[in-house]
């Protein structure tokens, strides 16, 4: 099974993306996290994503926040899927991560979730490394099922409650 690589651009970063980690977990995908900045270390962000793939990694995640370059600057050195987590910051409460995430320039494109949505960012990259294998497609198909089922339950509740 191929990696997934988890970029901060600060560990300031951290308790976003601790979210995905548990995501990884739940499934058993195997990860790497790293602090990369895209201003501060630039050559080390840029060498990291120019040798992800052939370092097994298939998919790449990258939380900034403010200016939020990192999800581009790695997609310029890669042609893996790359998903962005805008952060939120003291400043603009994240809309400007936001902005600057998801306003790629045309061919370096970067999936963007919500703002520190590093839930929905770890599922899209089990989702993506889910197309070449079958086990991990299983075990997104039976969670939901069951999170289906969870709501189901709870329609019935509800209705049964407040039914006239």
């Amino acid at each position: 099974m191929k990696k997934a690589a988890v970029i901060m651009g600060s560990d300031s970063d951290l308790p976003v993306v601790e979210k995905a980690f548990s995501v990884f977990e739940e499934y058993g995908v195997p990860y790497e996290a790293h602090v990369f900045s895209a201003h501060r270390t630039p050559e080390e962000a840029r060498a990291f994503s120019a040798s992800a793939a052939e370092n097994g990694f298939g998919v790449v995640i990258a939380a900034a926040g403010k200016a939020a370059h990192l999800a581009g600057a790695l997609a310029a050195n890669t042609v893996l899927p790359v998903i962005g987590i805008p952060v939120k910051s003291s400043t603009l409460d994240g809309l400007d991560a936001l902005l600057s995430t998801v306003q790629m320039p045309s061919g370096i494109p970067v999936a963007t979730v919500a703002i520190d949505g590093a839930q929905n960012a770890a599922l899209l990259a089990v989702q993506i490394l889910a197309v070449e294998d079958k086990p991990l497609r299983d075990k997104l198909l039976a969670s939901r099922r069951a999170a289906s089922e969870k709501v189901l339950a709870k329609n019935a509740e509800i209705a049964a409650k407040y039914h006239s």
